[in-house]
């Protein structure tokens, strides 16, 4: 296990490049979904580097400074319902041995989660009048949205397999001392 400096150095590092990327959320706002991914990405390293106990602590304070300092709530909404803790609890579910059952786990708990989030934007931010406005759609929007959100869940993971794999044979050793 690395020494204490070492983890405090890294989470901070990696804070700040997290919250760089929920920043630019607010700035690109077309990229409001892809940053609070990648920011998530960055978490997965501190799990991976550290411990996943650091990398919880580490999204906890990226979480609650990107609803302080970021423009876009609903990019820092994405982040702390999903794509901030999705790549740490990632690394357990990983360990189930059944793929269906994995898979089958994976989207309850995205599904979940942004049935959470839609709840929040529409309920508690005050875009019920959006839904109403839309007409039939709005009755059957939902259900595509949720249909496109979990293809894009599915192309998420299936990335943060590639990232981590590529992070532990191409990156990781760099970090490592050798003796």
């Amino acid at each position: 296990m690395r020494d204490i400096s070492y983890r405090v150095a890294l989470g901070g590092i990696v804070s700040a490049l997290c919250l760089l990327t929920m920043f630019l959320a607010g700035i690109i706002a077309p990229l409001y979904i892809i940053f609070p991914m990648i920011a998530g990405g960055l978490i997965m390293i501190i799990a991976a580097e550290v411990s996943r106990g650091w990398a919880l602590l580490t999204y906890i304070a990226v979480s609650l400074l990107s609803l302080l300092i970021t423009f876009d709530k609903e990019a820092a909404l994405l982040f702390i319902l999903f794509f901030g803790h999705y790549p740490v609890l990632r690394m357990y579910l990983e360990k189930i041995r059944f793929g269906l059952l994995r898979r089958t786990v994976k989207f309850l708990i995205f599904n979940g989660c942004i049935l959470v989030y839609f709840w929040i934007t529409v309920y508690i931010l005050g875009l019920s009048q959006l839904l109403e406005e839309m007409g039939n759609f709005g009755k059957y929007g939902g259900y595509i949205m949720l249909a496109v959100a979990d293809v894009i869940f599915m192309l998420y993971d299936l990335n943060l397999m590639i990232f981590y794999k590529d992070y532990r044979r191409r990156i990781m050793p760099k970090f490592r001392k050798k003796r």
